[in-house]
């Protein structure tokens, strides 16, 4: 279980290669790609996917019967992470040093990526005969290119007092130093354009990302933690790509959507905000010559797992926590809930959901914050006011969610597979 995990956090250096790795992992299992300008020829047995802006993935298995008003068994995640991503005109240069210009994507904790190893991930358009479709190059460095140094204590002598952080100012990696001109311009396109084997002026935009070089490990006295760069959300990507590939479903329709723009807000065209998971549904009912009624009946005959991760009681902060709710990593997966519906859940939902758990023999915890604390928000709630379907926030305890590298218990993550595995074979 662990192995399929590590694989894909060491690939998913941006939500494009998250994409790219999972669209491995369906084709070696057998699913077919689809484009949505095509008409889909669906049969019963049948194992798809689709892309959608190169960094959203949704795929979808049928059974060997399809119902009129039989509803989807969807499990939505998200591919993006708190990072950085590099701005347009990257190039800053200060006495001597090279540097680029970037800005924070999503809640990063700001300190975690001083002083370590990064890299960038991503795609970068370059000039085409076609103005309408640029020649897209997909990129992965694959090794340390730059840092951000911290200040010295003897120049901030109260940096263990804590320490804000400017955006602007503070975070610019470092990527070299100039040995000519020190004015030199286009330092970090040069370096781009070598190494896709481009002129520079053919670059015409780009989206990297700068992603943490840590290897994901595993550690503890028993090897029982997982110490790891982009855990939220790559845990329950995986888990809804692993459940989906062994899902033993007889009939009705098993969808995973695999959303990009999570850490934003997700209201954009690739996100959970958009009409796209419904337009996908739509489309499947069409291909099965359902009805508009009947199409309608299905949507709403359907149940969502939201599958984002959780906090985990941390031993030095165990405070933070509600004072009777209080997960820990190793207990299992996490039902979340919350009055404000920042996680979607209802208890009816939730029953369906703690029966599923039961029926695998999946050990499961629940996880509320506490009152005095606002907490974060998930895809759920968002898919879910579209699509207004009984939705479920589930996921595993982390340790320093939105840090650099994040700490997770080895048992939970098949906990959290086997719950979706065994939603897909119901």
């Amino acid at each position: 279980m662990a192995e399929k995990l590590l694989q894909l956090l060491k690939a998913g250096t941006s939500a494009i290669m998250v994409v790219k790795e999972a669209e491995q992992q369906l084709k070696e299992a057998g699913f077919e790609e689809l484009r949505f300008s095509n008409t889909w020829g669906l049969t019963e047995g049948g194992k798809y996917y689709m892309k959608h802006h190169d960094t959203t993935l949704l795929a979808f298995t049928v059974g060997q019967q399809v119902e009129s008003q039989e509803g989807f068994k969807i499990a939505a995640a998200h591919t993006d992470f708190p990072c950085l991503r590099i701005k347009p005109n990257p190039d800053v240069v200060t006495s001597g040093y090279a540097q680029v210009n970037v800005e924070v994507y999503g809640g990063a904790i700001l300190n975690t990526w001083l002083d370590r190893p990064l890299s960038i991930s991503g795609r970068i358009a370059v000039k085409s005969n076609d103005v309408m479709h640029p020649d897209m190059q997909y990129i992965d460095i694959k090794r340390p290119l730059m840092t951000i140094p911290n200040l010295a204590i003897h120049m901030n002598r109260e940096v263990n007092k804590g320490v804000e952080l400017n955006r602007q100012t503070d975070m610019l990696p470092v990527v070299g130093l100039l040995e000519k001109e020190l004015n030199e311009k286009q330092a970090f396109l040069k370096f781009l354009a070598k190494e896709e084997g481009v002129a520079v002026e053919d670059i015409l935009d780009y989206e990297l990302w700068v992603y943490c070089m840590q290897e994901p490990v595993t550690f503890g006295m028993n090897e029982e933690l997982i110490l790891s760069p982009r855990l939220d959300n790559l845990t329950s990507v995986q888990a809804l790509l692993t459940g989906i590939i062994e899902g033993k479903q007889k009939k009705g329709i098993n969808v995973i959507a695999l959303f990009d723009h999570e850490e934003i807000g997700s209201k954009t065209k690739q996100g959970a905000g958009s009409l796209l998971l419904l337009n996908v549904l739509e489309k499947i009912c069409d291909s099965f010559g359902k009805t508009t009624a009947q199409t309608k009946e299905s949507i709403y005959e359907s149940f969502l797992l939201s599958v984002d991760v959780a906090h985990g009681l941390h031993p030095n902060n165990a405070g933070k926590m509600d004072i009777t709710n209080k997960p820990v990593l190793g207990g299992g997966l996490c039902i979340k809930e919350a009055c404000s519906q920042s996680y979607a859940t209802d208890c009816e939902a939730v029953a369906v959901v703690e029966q599923i758990c039961q029926r695998a023999g999946v050990a499961y915890q629940k996880f509320v914050n506490r009152s005095d604390m606002a907490g974060g928000g998930t895809l759920g709630s968002i898919a879910s006011s579209i699509i207004p379907i009984p939705t479920v926030d589930v996921g595993i305890p982390l340790l320093a969610m939105h840090s650099a590298a994040e700490t997770m218990g080895k048992k939970d993550m098949e906990s959290l597979t086997g719950l979706v595995r065994e939603f897909f074979s119901l």
